[in-house]
């Protein structure tokens, strides 16, 4: 074949060197618009397994590699005059001109051609390729071209940053961070070579502009970061190697993703996007070089299964796109993840974390490392931050004992103190009779609360038969419902160290409504066997099925916030020991506040601060009759996930409002308010609702959502991302998942209902021999 690699970085050198030692015979030219060794930036870093990956593929590019390349484990983090190491890490760092220089003499060597100083404008410039490999950077002309077939996405995101260099030499890859009276700035540097430091500096475009950086050129930037930095610098310099650029060299990150990857042109030649053309990833985790080396990898791969002549090139670049488009964006949304982190630090994280909990955070920014993953990297580093934690919750650890994982530290609100952090998220059940909790309530929750939770919480419980989501869903509206919650409560204090919750809710618009086997969200069969429903606004949940809610008067709302606190009373009454009200998920106070179904004209319309009116006045009088002692959350859907709906930024408003009212926690949740949403589902997926309205409203939150392994709540909690995780479906499946996962995990501390005392040590030996077979069988395939 011929091939023409547009671009001469890393993907299109790379992949003329693995498909050249495929096969001598392809005629493979990389065309490059700067001179023979010039390349400008400063050093790219990739992890150790990508070294083993490139390999695996080409052994003398890799040694040569090897023999440059600066190698670390550890991570340092300057913050608030504290230095912070953890180890086990393992990057490589190796200057960019140097890792190209051993690209283009593999080039040579295999006899890829060479052309320098040429620059592409179009890819008909090359009538007679099979085969064209746009690898021509993030500014790619040949995607620019044809963007009518590449439909690319380019967001530019809003931090600045400067890329420098030192000739400090650094042992870690050190992240410092430096406040200032506008803002933070934080510098992201390694080692590259035996002198030289890669030196970037980044900043919100607010601090940015607030000291003048937009209105100064290069030195003056240079002096202003120097003096900056001259704590972690010790009197080294910073140089640019971008006197090319005009003006200050400060940037915008641009995140580039593509729908389609390639496509075949008029000279029946097919053109390929690959590395920075097709895909960026955030320096923050160092993506960026990894990215376009396995782009070659992989096209080569698919070259060497499906076969490499010009009659396959059409599968082998549908399979590629296909395979590597998966990973591609797995690792784009990593780095995307560790982007906002850096991006929103300064207003979200360096204020509010001590330099412990900041580093946790950090190193676990991208969800990628998560807190079993850091042990692995560095478990002392990780006890010792454990045993950190467990202090700042009152747990006093001796020195030669093992901490406790985050998740079964206690937590205290108000006057009640949870054993733990793991709470058993309300789940509707739709097995109620006229609203009573039966035997059924009974053991579905009492074995959930012998389970090891700390809190178990019942499913939204109505204020009236008419705010009921189905006719199996509970209330507290009558003596014998109140009655029946009285049993279960006392149950629970009776037989378990657990907490229970009561959750106070109306469904409005989404009430009167099938059970949830029988169809969701759809009206009673036959109509006559609906009640009238209710909402801020009239409105139909599911438009032309649903039925259409009434919107309510003022007197109305009247009677509805009595019915409120009169449910808050009886809780009280029956011993519940913590309460929270319903305001999520289109529900009836989940009606007034979001703009989607709240089209009311009076003061309770309008502004968020006249949406939040009634549902403000329904907490106030609850929180007035609820015990003092005693804990109040409320649920918020966070995200609408609709154009026009509530978003996050509305959200931490939201939080602030409740807050200021009395309310002790914000549970997390999002979206349900409108059938046009589009969520973004995946795992632990709405806990960054929790972490901004924890940092920046200031209240403790409960993350919910797609939490179902230990793991997952080491994380959240170690990291201060929540308070509480509220574990759904997995207790669904298992009564006592937080006793199990304790044991999977090892930690052996903690107490089972005596009646099971024998099952604990079965399970605990079960999971640590699973655990060693497991280990066995790895060191067996090393």
């Amino acid at each position: 074949m011929k091939i023409v690699c547009i671009g001469g970085g890393a993907a299109g050198l790379y992949f003329g060197v693995l498909m050249k030692q495929h096969n001598p015979e392809h005629d493979i030219t990389v065309v490059e618009r700067n001179r023979p060794y010039d390349t400008f930036g400063w050093g790219v870093v990739f992890s150790d397994a990508t070294m083993d990956n490139m390999r695996d593929w080409d052994a003398p590019t890799a040694d040569a590699i090897q023999q440059a390349f600066n190698h670390w484990d550890d991570i340092d983090l300057e913050f608030k005059g504290q230095t912070i190491r953890s180890g086990g890490h393992g990057f490589v760092g190796i200057g960019r001109k140097k890792m190209l220089n051993i690209l283009q003499d593999r080039c040579q060597e295999l006899g890829v051609k060479l052309v320098f100083e040429q620059d592409v404008d179009s890819d008909a410039e090359f009538a007679d390729a099979d085969l064209i490999i746009a690898s021509d950077g993030i500014n790619s002309k040949i995607r620019t071209l044809h963007q009518d077939k590449f439909q690319p996405e380019l967001v530019l995101r809003p931090n600045r940053f400067i890329w420098l260099g030192t000739d400090r030499l650094y042992d870690a890859f050190t992240f410092a961070f430096e406040k200032t009276e506008h803002g933070w700035f934080q510098a992201h540097i390694y080692k590259f070579d035996e002198e030289t430091s890669t030196f970037i500096v980044e900043c919100p475009e607010h601090v940015w502009e607030a000291h003048g950086l937009d209105k100064m050129n290069q030195e003056e930037s240079i002096a202003f970061c120097e003096k900056l930095f001259a704590n972690n610098l010790k009197g080294a310099k910073l140089m640019t190697n971008a006197r090319h650029l005009r003006g200050s060299a400060w940037i915008n990150f641009t995140r580039v993703k593509c729908d389609q990857w390639w496509f075949k042109n008029d000279n029946n030649a097919h053109v390929v996007l690959m590395g920075d053309a097709v895909h960026t990833a955030h320096f923050a985790i160092g993506s960026g070089t990894k990215l376009a080396l396995e782009d070659a990898i992989e096209l080569t791969r698919q070259f060497q299964l499906l076969g490499d002549s010009p009659d396959k090139i059409e599968e082998v670049l549908t399979t590629y796109q296909a395979v590597r488009s998966v990973e591609a964006l797995r690792l784009q949304n990593a780095a995307w993840n560790a982007m906002e982190w850096f991006e929103v630090c300064g207003v979200r994280y360096c204020d509010q974390l001590t330099p412990e909990q900041f580093m946790y955070s950090m190193l676990t920014r991208s969800q990628r490392i998560s807190h079993e993953n850091l042990r692995l990297r560095d478990k002392d580093w990780l006890e010792g931050y454990e045993r950190w934690f467990a202090q700042q919750a009152g747990v006093n650890v001796a020195a030669d004992a093992t901490p406790p994982p985050p998740m079964f530290t206690p937590y205290k609100v108000r006057g009640l103190t949870l054993k733990n952090r793991v709470m058993v998220s309300p789940m509707a059940q739709y097995s109620c009779v006229d609203g009573l909790p039966g035997d059924y309530h009974l053991v579905h929750l009492g074995a959930r609360a012998q389970g090891g939770a700390a809190l178990v919480m019942a499913e939204m419980t109505c204020i009236n038969p008419e705010g009921r989501i189905t006719p199996g869903c509970p209330g507290i509206y009558t003596a014998e419902q109140k009655a029946a919650w009285k049993r279960i409560t006392d149950w629970i204090h009776q037989n378990t160290d657990a907490k229970f919750a009561l959750q106070i809710g109306h469904a409005g618009p989404k009430a009167s409504t099938r059970l949830a086997w029988d169809g969701t969200d759809l009206p009673l069969e036959p109509a006559s066997a609906n009640w009238p429903i209710v909402a801020a606004s009239e409105q139909q949940y599911i438009p032309g099925v649903s039925q259409t809610a009434k919107a309510l008067d003022k007197a109305e709302m009247e009677v509805l916030k009595q019915q409120f606190v009169k449910a808050a009373q009886d809780a009280a009454d029956i011993g519940v020991d913590w309460l929270e009200l319903h305001c999520a998920h289109g529900y009836l106070l989940s009606s007034f506040i979001s703009p989607l179904t709240n089209k009311r004209t009076d003061e309770y319309g309008g502004s968020l601060e006249n949406r939040l009116r009634f549902p403000l006045e329904v907490f106030t009088a609850m929180r007035a009759v609820w015990p003092q002692d005693k804990p109040m959350s409320v649920r918020i859907s966070a995200h609408d996930w609709v154009e026009g709906g509530i978003t996050p930024e509305d959200a931490v408003e939201i939080a602030k409002a409740f807050k200021a009212a009395g309310a002790d926690m914000i549970d997390c949740s999002s979206g349900q308010v409108s059938k046009e949403e589009k969520p973004t589902f995946g795992r632990m997926w709405q806990t960054p609702f929790a972490d901004r309205i924890r940092q920046e409203a200031g209240i403790p939150t409960i993350a919910v959502g797609a939490i179902s392994e230990a793991d997952h709540v080491n994380s959240i909690i170690a990291a201060g991302r929540a308070d509480l995780c509220a574990v759904a479906r997995p207790h669904l499946a298992n009564p006592a998942w937080t006793l199990s996962e304790a044991a999977r995990i090892g930690y052996t501390d903690i107490a089972w209902p005596r009646p099971y005392f024998h099952g604990k040590s079965q399970m605990e030996a079960n999971f640590a021999r699973a655990q060693a077979q497991a280990a066995q069988a790895n060191q067996l395939k090393g």
